[in-house]
């Protein structure tokens, strides 16, 4: 299979908080990667703009070490990074001030794409907008990439707003949300709508209930002052898991367009179900053997944020009526995963009634570790001794299924950021999609803390509080087995 690899225009981006963790971690291992492929044309420029006191041969070096620590050797050759580093340009700047505007706005060319990448602090979004403009730095075509988290709550997500349209018409704004880069998720509409198999079954009539889990081994880490803030409702559940709700859920759109895509995306976030206190179970995880809990992790005794979220929730259209949606995502947990399982309904009427070993058919989609699906189907088993019913995965491993260049599936950011220069923003969050989902989100936060609610205590290397088997059990279903 031949990889299509088609150049974007010429361009301009600035990296503000260019010298911060997700520009070196994310960021620019993902613009090289874009370069080495022929993606990236030689004459683009990448500027970094920060606080830190560098000139372009500091900033050079310091984009050399986050390549060498985030890139294999493999990806990345001597004469790769000297070429990519030639594109690369450095502004001391003062994002609430004035120092290193007129440098910038001196940098600034008028012949290719301009790009601004907001890696800051959301409470920076404002100012940073409003010097673009006074300086006569950005163009009326630029395009500016904010990311999560998008406010706190429905009245900050709309402040954000108001501060960025007061600057930029919402054609020029792209709310990344990495999720949606992930090649399995983009997958999820290929399989939907490019596939007759399976469209006609993808309703209540024929789906029992879909699981979406989103687990992780690791604590908060270095997080722990934003994450206690946040929780896994607001740093899980109202962004990344929404979004793969509204994927599973829409109707199909008019095209592959980006406003059409959103539309639909928009509808079923309308269209979600207020949930009660009884189908939410939050959860928080003790200390290990080797690990602090979580209440030391973050530093606050008392801290009564969840680590651990589980909770069911309904759509009330006529595609999805009586279908449940049962959402988990946590840290700590026994394994390191993310999947989407579609349960599918077992048959009105089984005419095997002797058989042995009888499973429901379950479309699960892998987004972490190894992408790819896998569909399970009844066979009989092989041999004689009557009718055994045994599942047998139907499994396309993406990096399997497309060989050598499968292996090499590209990271989010590169599909996302290659999507701003090209300015498509079908993968990108509009501002009352945000504002939607934030507005289903607040009353849910609201009643557990009305009620004082304290987070369930689970072991580190779990699968979560065994309140949330309750969730399942209770409509005599179970989760699937958190595993890698």
């Amino acid at each position: 299979m031949v990889s299509r690899v088609i150049p974007v225009d010429p361009f301009d981006l600035v990296i503000f908080g260019g010298t911060g963790d997700l520009a070196r971690r994310k960021i620019l291992p993902s613009l090289f990667r874009r370069f080495v492929a022929g993606q990236i044309p030689d004459n683009a420029l990448i500027i970094g703009a920060a606080r830190s006191d560098l000139d372009q041969a500091g900033y050079r070096s310091f984009v050399a070490e986050a390549l060498a620590e985030f890139l294999p050797a493999a990806q990345r050759t001597p004469e790769d990074v000297a070429r990519f580093l030639d594109d690369v340009d450095y502004v001391k700047l003062d994002a609430t001030g004035d120092e290193g505007w007129e440098r910038l706005k001196d940098l600034a060319r008028d012949d290719r794409v301009q790009a601004f990448y907001f890696s800051v602090a959301p409470s920076l979004f404002g100012a940073i907008a409003e010097r673009l403009h006074r300086f006569g730095i950005a163009r009326t075509d630029a395009r500016i990439v904010v990311e999560k988290p998008f406010g706190h709550d429905l009245e900050s997500a709309r402040a954000l707003n108001a501060a960025l349209a007061s600057h930029f018409a919402e054609r020029q704004i792209y709310r990344i949300d990495h999720y949606l880069g992930k090649e399995t998720v983009q997958n999820l509409m290929a399989v939907r709508f490019a596939n007759i198999l399976f469209e006609p079954l993808w309703s209540a009539r024929y789906i029992d209930h879909v699981e979406i889990t989103v687990a992780e081994t690791v604590g908060v880490g270095g997080r722990g002052a934003y994450y206690d803030q946040s929780g896994a409702m607001r740093d899980m559940v109202q962004n990344h898991m929404m979004q793969l709700v509204c994927l599973i859920a829409m109707e199909a759109p008019y095209e592959f367009d980006p406003d059409a895509v959103r539309d639909e995306k928009l509808k079923v976030i309308h269209a979600l179900q207020p949930v009660g206190m009884d189908d939410i179970v939050r959860g928080q995880y003790r200390a290990g053997a080797d690990t602090q809990s979580y209440a030391e992790d973050v530093g606050n005794p008392a801290s009564t944020t969840e680590s651990y979220i589980a909770m069911k929730v309904e759509i009330a259209n006529w595609r999805w009526k009586g279908t449940p949606f049962y959402l988990r995502t946590g840290k700590r947990l026994r394994a390191r995963t993310s999947e989407i399982a579609i349960v599918f309904k077992e048959v009105p009427h089984s005419i095997f009634h002797d058989a042995i070993g009888w499973h429901e058919n379950v479309l699960a989609i892998r987004l972490q570790p190894n992408e790819g699906m896998t569909l399970s189907v009844m066979i009989k088993e092989p041999g004689p001794g009557g009718m055994r019913l045994i599942e047998v995965p139907l499994d396309m491993s993406f990096a399997e299924a497309l060989g050598a260049e499968g292996a090499d599936i590209p990271d989010a950011y590169e599909r996302l950021i290659m999507d701003v220069i090209r300015g498509n923003q079908t993968l990108f969050m509009r501002g009352d999609e945000v504002e939607a989902a934030w507005a289903w989100t607040d009353p849910i936060i609201r009643g557990w803390e009305e009620q004082g609610d304290r987070p369930r205590l689970y072991d580190a290397g779990s699968s979560g509080p065994e309140d949330s088997l309750m969730l399942m059990h209770r409509d005599k279903r179970r989760w699937r087995e958190i595993s890698e």
